[in-house]
């Protein structure tokens, strides 16, 4: 849930924003015609897109491109609260404020990778920080100041570790996409999307979606997810020492009872007998030798 949201507007567009969150809580964010620069406070955030899956850590920034994406702000407990802080990266505002040098910086060319993350580096930090003053005192902010702003911004991030990785994102950060439904769907088949986000992800209508699944797989989606979960479910079950409800989250389920009845309800057994029989020697040994 969104408690509070907070923003600065450039020329009638949202430019940077605050944002209040209350876990858990999945937001999707469709940047057709803009990048986004986000900085996360609070641990556990997954990005989905069509070209990632990425777990952010607390106070990670991230830089995407455009395209449609969803922000899965997850905690153990629930009604913790984290901050999120975006910047919009427009290309028509961009041209505007580098008058310029963006022109060729932005070439258009064909789509090379996915979205950036930027670790949780001491010049960003500061300039996160320089921010949350303008939000404290939002009488100083004009268009002059934003701009200045933005200017920054790209300066500090070509100074960061990521600096190559980010000049190639800069550049290609208009590009168009070529991912097809079948990358998306194996880079989110644990991901505990719906069947709607999923065809958000692939910009299809969701019976369209169905269609073009069916016609890939000679499956129903909703079968197909279930059995990948469960497989994943099996093998971690197997191989880790994770807990059930760890298991549950890692394979793509939201609730381990859920979990857990539906594992029974298709295996015979539970998820915790199932792991009494099927672990290796080297779990059972641990578990054994567990004080």
């Amino acid at each position: 849930m969104i408690i509070e949201r907070k923003t600065f507007s450039y020329r009638d567009k949202v430019l940077i924003e605050k944002v209040l969150i209350s876990t858990p809580y999945r937001y999707e964010a469709i940047f057709h015609n803009e990048g986004c620069f986000i900085q996360i406070r609070g641990a556990g955030t997954k990005l989905l897109s069509p070209a990632d899956n990425l777990l952010i850590e607390n106070q990670e920034a991230v830089l995407m491109k455009c395209g449609t994406y969803f922000l899965d702000f997850i905690h153990k407990i629930a009604g913790d609260t984290m901050e999120v802080l975006a910047i919009h990266l427009y290309p028509d505002i961009l041209r505007q404020i580098y008058s310029t040098e963006l022109p060729a910086l932005l070439e258009k060319r064909a789509y090379m990778g996915q979205s950036t993350i930027i670790a949780n580096e001491i010049i960003i930090s500061r300039y996160v920080e320089s921010l949350e003053f303008y939000f404290q005192n939002p009488a100083l902010v004009n268009d002059d100041l934003l701009e200045l702003k933005i200017k920054e911004l790209v300066l500090l991030l070509v100074q960061t570790k990521n600096a190559a990785s980010i000049l190639e994102l800069v550049t290609d950060l208009y590009s168009s996409r070529t991912l097809n439904l079948k990358n998306i769907i194996d880079l989110h088949k644990h991901s505990n999307l719906s069947l709607e986000e999923l065809a958000a992800l692939c910009h299809l209508s969701l019976s369209a979606f169905k269609r073009a699944f069916k016609k890939m797989y000679a499956d129903n989606p909703t079968h197909y997810f279930i059995r990948e979960k469960l497989k994943k479910a099996k093998e971690l079950l197997t191989l880790s020492d994770l807990a059930i409800g760890e298991i549950a989250y890692e394979a793509g389920f939201n609730d381990p009872l859920y979990f857990t009845r539906l594992f029974k309800k298709r295996e015979g057994i539970t998820p915790t007998a199932f792991r009494a029989t099927h672990a290796l020697p080297s779990l059972e040994g641990n578990a054994a030798g567990a004080p």
